[in-house]
């Protein structure tokens, strides 16, 4: 039964004095349960409320010493006959024991057996709404509450949680008790438990670590150096920006197994998805990502952790603070500039797009928007992301950083270990600045919808107009015909158009480093000049709002599918940076192709956009920019020889092939039919793995037959099957070069989602973002506007209206 914002008003204002000591037994990881035991004291000021429980079994409740029968109903248990009294005699303790299920979607404690060793991990992934998964609870963000974690595990483990171990060590007996964490919420818990690889420093009177699988033991070892700079960079960044102290006992950071976000900021112990440990080189745009992620979880510790949001209308504040911290300190502290480069070629186009959405919401809604936590998991959007991110570095740069940064503090300040609203966070920043934050908020954060800047000409003189409502702080760079700039400035853009006679006779580029969340429209001397010249422009965040310009016009149909795909032919090849290879490369294969190429046309462009790969790769500057042509090449090539010739020499001429690149070449031949099952399972067993299982799986749905669609479809189907190797099997049946073969299966998944995506919301979202990757018939269309009249799982809703919407924008 989905919480709703009523009912966690009412329980916020009766409960004070929360704690709660959470005792887990993990011992037995082959079976299909857990043993869960959590006492919890707390004062109320009424007789009766309830805490979360999931799929409990073998259930016990003792309520102040007495036994309670018949309480445990819809994942409620409903207390009665509580102490109210103000006294020592006031205080309520509730012992919930019970079994509790492993899982294999990322939403409570899930197992994962790695395939290279054999071993098993478990980990608590917790969130909104999941903690009841784990540990009865008051499951909602205002009742923080001290936590203390005991575990009994398999006694070869490393356990890790949110505080330093009191008891327990690895190799030891087994049972680990951890330090009282302060106030944070439940949703916040974290256990990760398993044989881990440790590699372990002090700094600043803490200690800190970096963890991972067994079986990746030579990568953390490979990359430990790297990841060790981040954090000591980061860390010392924050320390120096923000007023309050880092509030934890330690800082360890996991790379886990099965993890549905990028990563999660639990206090003292982060979680990342190991995807971000990759084998084999690390790609550069892979870099630039895992330094902005560490950055934003770090935030968090402020952001989210010391301070949390009170309800979910505010998510966006948190995680929009987060990603810009997380890009702007990964680039001035860690020297990740690429990762500022990610965002605006990478996320900010997604965020333009559902801002244009039925879907859309204002980056702040009210609390009245977000009825239950069914609908604020909808709003873990691009909006509360990407669009916030770009939000708050617009009103840090039209406040000035200075006091911006003073508003802050403040605000970290006034609430820590505690809740605050968008509201709170307003008072703090009217409190330092001399600008009308009020209105400003108005205008950016309570309406949907983004700006135009436009550049026209008046004469030879260029002058920006706005059309919309928001006051815009950017800056202005102009070039000369040989793309060597020849002025940069901030320039204020209101109501009132902005002539620039500096400017006279050259091109310009307006918000040209992202300032601002808006789209840009040049003149014509200056389009022609991006149509001939972009890869010319030396500043790589230049070419990335750039590049966000053209896809935004296929976006809006000012420029073609086949347009485009002659301007990503001409400048893809010349480009130096590898993450805007790579996000142009994502963007025309999942934005591109299914929404705005026909699908006769599709062969075509796929085969062209591995032609400028190919180009590229014969003209890269660069291993990580060789290898991410590669990558691009092996998506889309027609060349069986020349992949085949990568997997024999295990090459790309003489670069080592990683992994994931062999995997995605193994893809490719297999969807080409030039590899059969028995030459993928030779390839799946040569080195056993993660990589190997999820791209067998993938090359296995790829091939172009029936059989293998049909038994890709029924493994995906398996109610038992893992959050990774669903997304692989579906990646690798939408090949949008097969679509006849493929188009019973569009109408098998408009009948099949609904019931895969009722294992939970993060299940949910993964089943959404599985949609075929493919351009629909009209007679595929219609059939989603008939599925989205049937009742369906909010977020797998969410998704589907926002797949109708993209499709329609013709209508």
């Amino acid at each position: 039964m989905a919480l709703t914002l009523v009912e966690a008003r009412i329980r916020a204002a009766q409960l004070s004095e929360v704690s709660y000591d959470v005792a887990l037994d993990l011992r037995d990881p082959t079976s299909s349960t857990f043993g869960s035991r959590t006492t919890v004291r707390f004062r109320s000021s009424a007789p009766g409320t309830f805490l979360e429980l999931a799929a409990a079994s073998d259930l016990s409740v003792v309520v102040n010493g007495e036994t309670v029968h018949r309480s445990y109903a819809d994942g409620r248990i409903h207390l009665t006959e509580l102490h109210t009294g103000l006294g020592p005699d006031g205080v309520n303790e509730v012992v919930v024991e019970a079994r509790l299920p492993y899982v294999s979607d990322g939403d409570g404690m899930h197992r994962t057996v790695d395939p290279a060793d054999g071993e098993t991990y478990v980990g608590a992934y917790l969130g909104m709404d999941v903690a009841q998964k784990v540990f009865a609870c008051f499951d909602q963000n205002d009742l923080k509450a001290p936590i203390t974690t005991s575990v009994q595990a398999v006694p070869a483990w490393t356990v890790l949680a949110n505080g330093l171990p009191v008891e327990g060590e690895a190799g030891g007996g087994g049972h680990w008790r951890f330090a009282t964490t302060p106030p944070i919420p439940v949703a916040l818990l974290v256990v990760v438990a398993g044989p881990w690889a440790s590699q372990r420093w002090e700094h600043a009177g803490l200690p800190f670590g970096w963890h991972a699988r067994a079986s990746l033991a030579g990568e953390l070892e490979r990359d430990f150096a790297e990841l060790r700079r981040i954090t000591v960079d980061c860390y010392d960044h924050f320390a120096a920006m923000f007023d309050e102290p880092y509030a934890f006992d330690s800082y360890d950071q996991v790379f886990v197994p099965g993890l549905n976000w990028g990563a999660q900021e639990m206090p003292g112990c982060v979680t990342y998805r190991d995807e971000l440990l990759p084998r084999g080189a690390v790609p550069g745009p892979v870099r630039d990502l895992r330094a902005s992620v560490i950055a934003h979880e770090m935030s968090h510790m402020w952001f989210g952790d010391l301070m949390t949001m009170t309800w979910w209308e505010d998510t966006w504040l948190q995680e929009s603070f987060a990603d810009y911290m997380g890009y702007r300190v990964a680039g001035d502290a860690a020297g990740f500039a690429g990762s500022l480069v990610g965002h605006e070629v990478g996320r900010k186009p997604s965020a333009y797009d559902a801002d244009e959405r039925r879907s859309t919401h204002p980056v702040a809604p009210t609390p009245e928007d977000v009825p239950d936590v069914d609908s604020a998991a909808t709003i873990f959007d691009s909006i509360s992301y990407s669009k916030g991110n770009s939000v708050l570095r617009q009103l840090a740069t039209w406040l000035g950083d200075d006091i911006f940064l003073r508003g802050v503090n403040t605000h970290l300040s006034r609430h820590r270990f505690a809740n605050a609203t968008l509201a709170d966070f307003v008072d703090a920043l009217d409190e330092a600045a001399d600008r009308d934050v009020r209105t400003w908020v108005e205008q950016w954060l309570r309406s949907t919808g983004f700006d135009t800047l436009r550049v026209d000409l008046d004469g030879d003189v260029p002058v920006l107009h706005r059309v919309g409502t928001r006051p815009h702080r950017v800056r202005v760079t102009a070039y000369d015909n040989a793309w060597v700039a020849v002025g940069s400035e901030l320039v204020d853009v209101a109501d009132e158009p902005v002539p620039l006679p500096a400017y006279a006779g050259r091109v310009v580029v307006p918000n040209s480093h992202g300032e601002t969340f808006a789209r840009i429209v040049l003149d014509e001397r200056s389009w022609a000049a991006v149509d001939a010249g972009l890869c010319r422009i030396e500043d790589d965040l230049v070419r990335a709002v750039l590049w966000t310009m053209l896809v935004d016009r296929v976006h809006t149909r000012e420029l073609d599918a086949a347009a485009f795909a002659d301007l990503v032919d001409r400048h893809l090849p010349g480009e130096r940076s590898a993450t805007i290879v790579t996000a142009v490369l994502t963007r025309t294969v999942t934005r591109v192709l299914p929404l705005r190429t026909p699908g006769a046309a599709a062969p075509d462009l796929v085969e062209q956009l591995a032609a400028a790969c190919g180009t590229g790769l014969l003209h890269a500057t660069s291993p990580e920019l060789a290898l991410t042509f590669a990558d691009g090449f092996a998506t889309g090539s027609h060349d069986v020889a020349t992949l085949q010739g990568w997997v024999a020499a295990n090459a790309v001429g003489s670069l080592p092939l990683p992994p994931t690149l062999r995997w995605r070449a193994v893809r490719r031949l297999a969807e080409l039919g030039a590899w059969d099952a028995e030459a993928i399972e030779a390839e799946r067993v040569r080195e056993p793995g993660s990589d190997a299982e999820v791209g067998a799986a993938a090359a296995l749905a790829a091939r172009p037959s029936e059989a293998a669609k049909q038994a890709a479809w029924s493994a995906a189907g398996d109610p038992a099957v893992d959050n990774r190797t669903f997304e692989a099997l579906m990646a690798g049946l939408w090949s949008p070069e097969q679509p006849d073969l493929l188009a019973p299966y569009v109408e098998r998944y408009l009948r099949d989602a609904p019931v895969w995506a009722a294992r939970g919301q993060a299940f949910a979202l993964v089943v959404g973002r599985a949609r075929p990757a493919l351009a629909l018939t009209d007679d595929q269309v219609a059939r989603l506007d008939e599925a989205l009249t049937a009742e369906l799982p909010t977020v797998l809703r969410r998704q589907w209206e926002d797949w109708r919407d993209d499709l329609g924008r013709d209508d």
